[in-house]
């Protein structure tokens, strides 16, 4: 397995070959030009699929919802989290003054 950060990898200097072409799809997909260079066939397919998703808007358009529902999932588990930990806090204040309401009781 190979962790590669991808705005270190041109630092890197590696050779031609696969780990350098799946390198620069995900760093420059969007460029034809520098994509047109890449010879690994996996690239090469994976370049072809995106280029038929890109073209059909029903499937752009399905991709745009699913990723939108993706983020506004992430924002209600953040929202929810959230509103998780301050009642957790305000419970933990509540209960931390019974007990010391009830220890004022005792000492009295």
């Amino acid at each position: 397995m190979n962790l590669i950060e991808l705005n270190k990898a041109d630092r890197l200097g590696l050779p031609e070959g696969p780990l350098r072409a799946w390198i620069t799809f995900f760093k420059h997909w969007q460029e034809e030009l520098t994509m047109a260079n890449v010879a690994h066939e996996p690239v090469k397919r994976a370049m072809s699929r995106i280029r038929e998703l890109s073209a059909d808007e029903e499937t752009r358009r399905l991709a745009f919802v699913r990723e939108r529902a993706l983020r506004d999932e992430v924002s209600f588990l953040n929202d929810a989290k959230r509103e998780g930990e301050k009642l957790g806090i305000e419970k933990g204040r509540q209960e931390t003054l019974q007990e010391a309401e009830e220890r004022v009781k005792e000492a009295e």
